[in-house]
C-alpha cells in the first residue's frame, strides 16, 4: 500500500466537461468553460472579476505587470514560501524583499513589514501558507497607510477564511493556483481575481499577448501567453462544483490527525488561529529531534520505506542559490523561516485519504518516535 503525498480527487463532472470540449472541437483558450470558470471562481470568492492563467506563478506575474510594477520597484515578500512567489517579481525587473515569519502561523511576520518599506516599496505579497491565512487586517492597514498595493498568494489557500472572509479577496488582486495537488485542480493553471474593472481588463489583454480589439496583430504593450485551456477551464469548472466538500474533507482528515498525533512529544501541529479558517492543503508538522527522538529526515525516511509520501517544508529564499548568485540575501539570515525549513514535513493530505490511511502513517510515527 502506497499512501501519496497529495493526489486530485476526480469524481465529479471533469469527464462530462471534457467530452463537451472534445465533441465540441472548442479545446483551446476559446469556449465557455473559460468565462464560466473564471466568473464562478470570482463568484465564490465574492469578487467581481476572475483571470485564468497558466499557473500560479503566472498569475502573480500577470498580476505584478497589471500594476504596472516593473524595474527598480521593490516588492515585499515572505522569505518563506515557496519560490513561485519570488520568480514573477524577477520577472518584472523588480526587487523582491524580505520578511521573517511568525512561529505562530508559519506566515509572514506582519509586525517586521514596516521596516522594510522604502521609497522604493510598491506591494506587499502575503502568501498564505499551507492553507492557513495571514493576518490581513494588519497588512491591509499598513498599506493603505504606505500607498502599496497588495497581491495575495492564496495558491494554497482555497476556501481558507480569514474573519469569515476568503483568502484571496482582500488585497487588489489575489492569486491561485490549480496544480494537481491543489484543492482544486485544473491540472496546471492559475487565476488572478480582482474587484477592479480596470486591472481585469489590463491583465486579459496582457495574458493574450497583448492583442487589442481594433487591430489583432497591432501591439502596445509586451503580451504573454498565459491563457487557460477550455479543456483545463473544464475540469475546473467540475471541481469547483466540488470544492466545499473537498474543504470539508482535509479539514476532517486535519482533525483526525490532530487527535491521533497529540500526545506524541516533539511535534507541532499546524496552526489554526481563533481569527482562521485553516483548509490545511497541506497537513504539516514541526520536528524537534531533541524531544522526538528522530530528525525531520530520518522520519520521512522510515514513512518511505513504510510506503508513505512526504514532502519537506519550502527552503527559504534567503537560502536559493539561485538567488545569491543574482546578489540577492547573501548577508541575510531570518530565523523563524530557516527553522520552519529544516523542521518541516508535509504528510498525506489528499482530500480523498481515508482514515485507514491516517491511522497507518500515525502509526508509521508513534513507532520511529518509541524507538
Amino acid at each position: 500500500m502506497t499512501v501519496p503525498v497529495c493526489s486530485p480527487t476526480l469524481t465529479g463532472n471533469e469527464w462530462k466537461y471534457v467530452k463537451e470540449c472534445l465533441d465540441s472541437n472548442w479545446i483551446s483558450s476559446k469556449g465557455r468553460f473559460v468565462s464560466e470558470f473564471e466568473q464562478e471562481f470570482a463568484d465564490y470568492l465574492q469578487v467581481r472579476y476572475g483571470v485564468s492563467t497558466t499557473s500560479g506563478t503566472t498569475a502573480i506575474h500577470l498580476a505584478l505587470e497589471s500594476l504596472g510594477i516593473g524595474k527598480g520597484d521593490e516588492v515585499i515578500v515572505p522569505s518563506f514560501t515557496m519560490v513561485g512567489s519570488v520568480f514573477p517579481i524577477i520577472y518584472c525587473g523588480a526587487k523582491p524583499v524580505l520578511v521573517d515569519s511568525e512561529l505562530e502561523t508559519w506566515n509572514m511576520d506582519v509586525s517586521k513589514i514596516e521596516e522594510k518599506i522604502t521609497p522604493k516599496t510598491k506591494a506587499i505579497l502575503p502568501v498564505h501558507i499551507y492553507g492557513h491565512p495571514c493576518d490581513m487586517k494588519t497588512i491591509m492597514e499598513i498599506a493603505e497607510d504606505h500607498g502599496l498595493y497588495i497581491i495575495e498568494d492564496a495558491a494554497e489557500a482555497h476556501g481558507a477564511e480569514y474573519r469569515g472572509k476568503k483568502a484571496g479577496s482582500f488585497g487588489d488582486i489575489g492569486c491561485f493556483s490549480f496544480y494537481a495537488n491543489k484543492i482544486i485542480t485544473t491540472g496546471e493553471g492559475g487565476m488572478m481575481v480582482t474587484d477592479d474593472k480596470k486591472i481585469c481588463e489590463r491583465a486579459q489583454m496582457l495574458k493574450n499577448m497583448a492583442y487589442i480589439e481594433k487591430r489583432r496583430f497591432l501591439h502596445y504593450s509586451l503580451g504573454f501567453n498565459y491563457r487557460m485551456t477550455n479543456m483545463q477551464a473544464a475540469v475546473g469548472l467540475a471541481q469547483l462544483d466540488k470544492i466545499d466538500e473537498f474543504v470539508e474533507a482535509r479539514r476532517r482528515n486535519a482533525k483526525l490527525y490532530n487527535e491521533m498525533l497529540a500526545a506524541v512529544d516533539g511535534l507541532v501541529l499546524p496552526p489554526e488561529k481563533n481569527w482562521a479558517k485553516n483548509v490545511y492543503w497541506m497537513y504539516s508538522i514541526l520536528i524537534e529531534k531533541n524531544k522526538f527522538g528522530a530528525g525531520r529526515n530520518e522520519l520521512m525516511e522510515k514513512l518511505a520505506k513504510d510506503g508513505i509520501e512526504t514532502r519537506p517544508f519550502f527552503v527559504p529564499m534567503n537560502k536559493q542559490p539561485f538567488l545569491k548568485k543574482r546578489g540577492l540575501f547573501r548577508n541575510e539570515t531570518y530565523s523563524i523561516a530557516e527553522k520552519l525549513g529544516q523542521q518541516g514535513v508535509n504528510l498525506p493530505s489528499s482530500s480523498s485519504l481515508t482514515k485507514e490511511e491516517i491511522t497507518l502513517v500515525c502509526k508509521s510515527i508513534r513507532e520511529i518516535h518509541n524507538r
